[in-house]
This record gives structure tokens, C-alpha cells and sequence, in this order.
């Protein structure tokens, strides 16, 4: 069945509302109103038309501070990241209760079957047959994707100046210069690899953009590398990206995501790929319909001051909902209420505690090899560098080369399977 850009939007909006009023952005006086990015993944075909998990979300860790975060707390929550992370702890809750017989069925994952499990393709899990997956952003995503639409906002469309070369031991450029990443600035420079954006005189981040991780996810799908290990990636691409018609750039949207832009070369490469993996392009569709608590909202809508005029400020909240009832309200990559790098306040999505359950749903279905031994090494970065994984970083590898050139890895932490419960 065919959905239409409105027909998604519609669903993750109404889930919106649905969220207490504390989770949602606050009028902080007259005039002064917060504002917020919503994302959702929509898995068409499950029980009824339509059914999301959905986020709001913005900002990342700054590099310096990546080392501290020992798997706790999140890297990046802008809305986007968020959802994909949702997305995933919602599959991998499925997978678990699955194992252990909590349900005979799920609306989202199966068991595959002996005869589907190859070397290169040998995860005990897959999505269901006849699923469709969209994903609806009220705002354009950050970097590529976006660049026109910055241009066109700002009052002197002058770029930033370049910012200080990039310190790190793992920057993969061969080049001082290609260890640049811009966030905002160098209006002139499309098609390229952005970090995420912030203001000029913001700690520095290795986080690259939305833009340049959802392009990467159209071959890598948008299974996590922990979760891959447990679920086929052979059916989890994006079938569409929904943007209101105000955010959606043509020329922006065609260089950032599709085979005929920065990602061309991708066309003949996914013959050489294994385990399930392909290159994936999604449809662009759009929506008339804007978000309550975007930036675009009507002053009559949202209440201005004297002379009916809105400022409008960025939340600090991120509120994630899965479709399996879980929430939770994230405020610098950690739980509400917690401090930074408190174990206490680690995310359900947070790498140490998805790393946790991976190994439990392991041990329960009996997963024996690669699968296995990869999940429990006794180091997280042991895991990503394992065999069994090896088919992922060749994608990876292959779409940084050719395509996203200059990412640079955002590494630094270290972190083994030990701390808190998933």
C-alpha cells in the first residue's frame, strides 16, 4: 500500500502530543518560546497501517569529552541518531523477549531459518516479511542536505572562518587539511563530509552530520553494529525520508542521498558486498504538514509577546518513545536527573547497556561462533574490530572511500563488559 509524506508525518505528530507536558518544549515568558527537532521511524505493514517510535533531540558530546563517557552516555542525540538508536533498542527488546518465550511471536522480528544462515549472512534474527520502514524529520538534517537552506537563513551569508585543525590520534586523513571537518560554515564547499553543527566558539566535535550518517546508513543499514551481529540487515533500509515541503531542498536532498549525487559511485560496489548488505537509496517525500514546536510555528499559534513576536530557543530535552511502551527524557546524552557520566543515568540506548543485552539475547538462543565469541570480547572496541563484523566495516570502508570522503573516525573511548544492567 502506498503511504503518502502526510500519511507518516501524521503518525509521529499525533504520537507527539500524546507525550506529557513536561516532555515537550516550555514557553520560558513573553515572547520566548522553546523549540525542538522531532524524528520518527515508521514500520508500515505491522498490525495496523502504521506504528513509530518517536524522538525529539538535539546537540552531542564534544571530542575532548568522549573519553569520559565509557559507553554510558550517548555521543550524539540529535533527533535523528536518536530515533535510529530507539529504533534499535526496540528490535533488540523484541529479539530478547523472543529468546526467552516472553512472546511466541513479534510484529516486528522472526527467527530465520536454518537454511538462511550463510557465513557472510548468519544472524538468528530478521524483520519480518512485509515491512516497510520511513522516516519523517521536521527540520532538514544537518549538513549536506541542509546547506541551501542555511545559506538562505542566515543574515549575512558570509562563512564562518575555518575552524583550528582537528588533534586526534584517530583521524584517518592522510592530510592536515582533509582532518577538517566544517559544521556550518564554508557555504561554498557541497557534497562534502560536515560535522555536526555548532556555535563558532562550541568545544569541538568529531560527530559527523545527519546528513552523512543517514547516507551512510543506506548501505549500512540502519542496524547498529551491535545489533547486526543478532538481525539481518538484508531488510532494515529506509523505504523514505519525509521533510515538511519548507525544509526540503531538491538540489540539497539529490547531492546529499541519492545514486546520482556524492553517492554515485556506490552504484556497482554493492555487487562486491556480503552478509545481507546493500546499497539502498530511500524516495524523498514531503509534507505540508509543520511540526507544533518547530521554529516555523505561527506567533498565533504559539503566543507572543506584545508585538505578537516570537523568539524562539533550543530545548534542552530529548524524549525518546518505542512502540513497546518504553520512554525515557535525555539531557546531555544521559538520563534526566543524572549526572553526565553517572552509570546511574545511562541510557537504555547507550553502547554499554545495548552491548549487555545483545549478549544475554546470544546466550539465550544458543548462538554459537562468530556471533558469540564477537559479542563477548572483553573490550567494546574488540567487538567492533571482530570477525564477525568484518562484513560491516568492508561496507563502511567502501562508502568513506569512494563517496564520504575525509569522515573522521570520533574514537578515544574505552570501555569493557562490565558496569551497568541493561
Amino acid at each position: 500500500m502506498e503511504v503518502s509524506g502526510d500519511d507518516i508525518a501524521t503518525v509521529v505528530l499525533e504520537q507527539f502530543e500524546k507525550l506529557p507536558a513536561k516532555r515537550k518544549p516550555q514557553v520560558r515568558g513573553p515572547g520566548v518560546r522553546e523549540w525542538v527537532p522531532l524524528s520518527g521511524i515508521v514500520a508500515q505493514g505491522v498490525g495496523k497501517l502504521l506504528q513509530t517510535r518517536d524522538i525529539t533531540g538535539m546537540k552531542c558530546l564534544p571530542q575532548n569529552k568522549i573519553s569520559q563517557a565509557q559507553g554510558l552516555a550517548l555521543h550524539d542525540w540529535h533527533a535523528e541518531i536518536l530515533a535510529i538508536r530507539s529504533f534499535n533498542r526496540l528490535l533488540l527488546e523484541e529479539c530478547h523477549a523472543l529468546a526467552v518465550s516472553e512472546k511466541k511471536t513479534s510484529e516486528y522480528v522472526r527467527f530465520r531459518e536454518a537454511d538462511e544462515l550463510t557465513e557472510s549472512h548468519f544472524q538468528p534474527f530478521a524483520l519480518r516479511d512485509g515491512i516497510d520502514l520511513h522516516m519523517y524529520c521536521s527540520e532538514a538534517p544537518c549538513g549536506d542536505s541542509s546547506m541551501e537552506l542555511t545559506m538562505a537563513a542566515q543574515d549575512d551569508s558570509s562563512p564562518w572562518d575555518v575552524p583550528p585543525t582537528i588533534q586526534s590520534q584517530d583521524i584517518e586523513a592522510s592530510t592536515e587539511a582533509e582532518a577538517i571537518l566544517y559544521g556550518r560554515g564554508y557555504f561554498s564547499e557541497l557534497g562534502i563530509v560536515r560535522r555536526k553543527p555548532s556555535r563558532p566558539d562550541a568545544p569541538p566535535t568529531l560527530s559527523k552530520s545527519c546528513s552523512d550518517k543517514i547516507a551512510l546508513k543506506q548501505s549500512t543499514s540502519l542496524l547498529s553494529s551491535i545489533v547486526s551481529l543478532l538481525i539481518s540487515p538484508q531488510n532494515l533500509y529506509l523505504s523514505s525520508l519525509v521533510l515538511p515541503v519548507s525544509q526540503y531542498s531538491p538540489s540539497g536532498c539529490t547531492r546529499a542521498f541519492s545514486s546520482s549525487g556524492r553517492l554515485q559511485s556506490l552504484n556497482s560496489l554493492p555487487e562486491q558486498w556480503g552478509g545481507g548488505y546493500r546499497f539502498h537509496p530511500f524516495e524523498i517525500k514531503t509534507t505540508g504538514r509543520e511540526f507544533a514546536y518547530s521554529r516555523r510555528a505561527s506567533p498565533s499559534a504559539v503566543g507572543g509577546d506584545a508585538n505578537g513576536e516570537v523568539r524562539y530557543v533550543s530545548s534542552n530535552l530529548a524524549a525518546s518513545w518505542t512502540a513497546n511502551g518504553r520512554d525515557e527524557t535525555i539531557i546531555g546524552g544521559v538520563l534526566q536527573g543524572r549526572k553526565q557520566f553517572d552509570p546511574r543515568g545511562a541510557s537504555r540506548m547507550c553502547k554499554r547497556r545495548m552491548w549487555k543485552l545483545a549478549m544475554e539475547v546470544a546466550g539465550l538462543v544458543a548462538v554459537e561462533g562468530g556471533v558469540r565469541m564477537g559479542l563477548e570480547m572483553k573490550r567494546y572496541k574488540d567487538v567492533k574490530e571482530g570477525e564477525a563484523l568484518k562484513w560491516r566495516r568492508n561496507v563502511k570502508e567502501d562508502v568513506k572511500a569512494t563517496s564520504l570522503k575525509g569522515w573522521v573516525k570520533n574514537g578515544g573511548e574505552e570501555f569493557g563488559a562490565i558496569g551497568v544492567e541493561y
